[in-house]
């Protein structure tokens, strides 16, 4: 049996089982509609129309299937689709040996193909397998040469590390070489414009600028300007030269009757000697020699006066001039006829601090009780060991003390000690412990400004508050000789100006937190902290007209004094230094009083010892 016979079997028997299925559920069906119908009939219910026609519906269907159950039955339905089913079989055989033919060709086509795709494929194979090997040598001279990369890049990589650390070394030392030759030049570069360094100090200082407008006007007296010309005096040698003979005895001049004068004003030091004589008498039994007493400081056979050691004293230590130029000086202006010794003017210094123990005591009093007082230290050198020197001014008096240490040490015994004023001062922290109130000296914060404005350039805070600071000052300088305070004259300029104060600060503490300071120059940074912190003691020149803006009337003085250690250089010993500071405080004081210093000088030279006291 052919397998298109038995697959063509197989449907038939299944749609045979499929079809007497059917028959069995119409079977069941019938039996039930004859069933049903039995039962209505038993009902005897009359029918309605739809009913009649439904049920008619039903016969017609119960009768359509008992003939198909019927001819299957009788097996005429079964002969019949055996018929068709052999006629389709027959036909469906022709198909398939028809398909047959064609799957054989198909099949010896297939063949020779594959025979012919096989033989290519070996060819393509064995040329894949060269191109393989080919690809494998060239893979395997790229993996050489991108490990050798890899070598050569990881040998690279450890140059370049080695590279930057190394640059990363010469960067950090360049920075730090920027740094110390940034301080270097911020420390060459400081002056006394910018900084606390005495303008002696840079003996090559430029040219002070002239801040006037140019007048185009002749130097000296200008024309309707009463005249300041010398004053005649009265002569002590007149004269008289003759008229000249061409006017004497000529008619054509006529005399006016007025005398044409001219004066010759010449110096002329005389040596005045006093001598004093007594007689003496002997005690014809003791031998005992006596004689009447001489005047007090008259002990030597020869002694000098006040006005010569007042001369000899305000030459060597006010006007500063070494001891033997004093003494040789005495002697070319007399002629010779008076030669003081280098000990005798030594010893003026010691002489006048012991004539002027009152003068200090009332200036040590006047200086405690005045409402305003300027102080300061400087340094000075005692047989090559640093001491201090303690200058304590105001507007009527100053006194200077020599100290061996600076500190609160160096206050003890000063008018600074016990001081109840307001006090200026150049940011000595020692001096906050004492006064009621304190003011900084502005001038030093200006030229600490203008340091930072040379060394921090890209910063704005620091111009900004220099103007501010000069601004302020300016307004001081201007207010009416009426009394009144700055804060009471414009109250409103005063809280502007602390405004403005404050916000500049705010901007120092912004450009800060943006750019750090340099560890190389944080002099910038540590005078903002100080502005900040001292704030007050800033601007309590603005709300008290009696407080001065700068302490430079304290480093007047104690100038005086630098002048005078520069040209002795060394003091031998701690007293001669304690003598120096006493005696510049009296002369001074008397100067700032418009006294005449070598009268009033000859007067104390010329005081009996025995009414004189040292200050302790």
């Amino acid at each position: 049996m052919h397998l298109a016979e038995i697959v063509v079997d197989l449907d038939y028997k299944r749609l045979y089982e499929e079809q007497l299925a059917i028959n069995t559920e119409q079977e069941d069906l019938i039996a039930a509609l004859r069933k049903e119908n039995h039962r209505l009939r038993l009902r005897e219910v009359p029918l309605s129309a739809w009913g009649h026609e439904y049920l008619a519906n039903l016969k017609c269907k119960a009768k359509a299937l008992e003939a198909r159950v019927s001819a299957f039955e009788t097996g005429e339905k079964y002969a019949s689709m055996k018929a068709d089913f052999k006629v389709q079989l027959a036909e469906k055989d022709k198909e398939n040996r028809l398909l047959r033919a064609e799957l054989a060709d198909a099949n010896a086509r297939t063949v020779t193909v594959r025979e012919n795709w096989l033989g290519v494929i070996a060819d393509m194979e064995k040329e894949h397998a060269k191109e393989l090997k080919a690809k494998d040598g060239r893979i395997k001279a790229l993996w050489d040469r991108l490990l050798e990369a890899e070598r050569q890049r990881d040998e690279a990589k450890d140059k370049l590390l080695a590279k930057t650390r190394e640059l990363y070394g010469a960067l950090t030392e360049l920075e730090d070489a920027r740094g110390r030759n940034r301080k270097l030049s911020a420390q060459i570069n400081r002056d006394y414009e910018n900084s606390s360094i005495p303008s002696s100090m840079k003996p090559n200082r430029r040219k002070i600028a002239n801040s006037r407008e140019e007048t185009g006007k002749n130097p000296g007296g200008q024309s309707g300007h009463e005249g300041h010309g010398r004053k005649k005096r009265e002569p002590t040698n007149t004269v008289i030269i003759p008229a000249p003979t061409e006017c004497l005895f000529n008619p054509c001049f006529m005399p006016t009757g007025r005398i044409i004068t001219r004066q010759v004003v010449n110096l002329s030091v005389n040596v005045v000697v006093d001598e004093y004589s007594t007689p003496e008498f002997i005690n014809v039994y003791t031998r005992q020699r006596v004689h009447a007493e001489f005047p007090d400081g008259v002990v030597n056979d020869v002694n000098y006066g006040g006005s010569v050691k007042a001369f000899a004293y305000l030459l060597n230590s006010h006007c500063d001039v070494s001891i033997e130029k004093v003494s040789g000086f005495l002697s070319d202006l007399t002629g010779g006829d008076l030669r003081v010794s280098a000990g005798m003017i030594n010893r003026l210094t010691r002489e006048f601090s012991m004539k002027t123990g009152e003068e200090q005591r009332k200036a040590f009093c006047d200086i405690q009780l005045s409402p305003t007082m300027g102080v300061d230290f400087t340094d000075a050198n005692v047989n090559g060991k640093k001491s201090y020197v303690l200058a304590c001014v105001t507007e009527s008096g100053v006194m200077y003390f020599a100290r061996q240490n600076k500190g609160h040490k160096g206050v003890e015994g000063s008018p600074a000690e016990d001081y109840q004023g307001i006090m200026t001062h150049d940011h000595d922290i020692t001096f906050y412990k004492y006064g009621r109130a304190h003011q900084e000296c502005l001038q030093h914060v200006l030229r600490y400004l203008l340091d930072s404005i040379n060394n921090e350039a890209k910063l704005k805070w620091n111009k900004l508050m220099r103007e501010l600071i000069r601004e302020m000052i300016h307004f001081r300088k201007g207010l009416p000789d009426d009394g009144k305070n700055p804060d009471e004259s414009d109250p409103g300029k005063v809280e502007a100006f602390e405004q403005r104060y404050d916000e500049i600060l705010e901007l120092a503490e912004k450009e800060y937190g943006d750019e750090p300071p340099s560890k190389y120059y944080m002099e910038g940074f540590r005078l903002f902290k100080r502005l900040l912190k001292y704030r007050d003691n800033h601007l309590l020149f603005l709300h008290d007209r009696r407080v001065p803006w700068t302490n430079n009337h304290s480093e007047r003085s104690l100038r005086k004094f630098k002048r005078k250690q520069k040209q002795a250089m060394v003091f031998r010993s701690f007293e001669s230094l304690d003598y120096l500071c006493r005696c510049m405080g009296t002369v001074e004081s008397m100067r700032m009083r418009n006294e005449n210093l070598f009268e009033g000088i000859t007067a104390i030279f010329d005081r009996p010892a025995s009414k004189c006291a040292d200050v302790a």
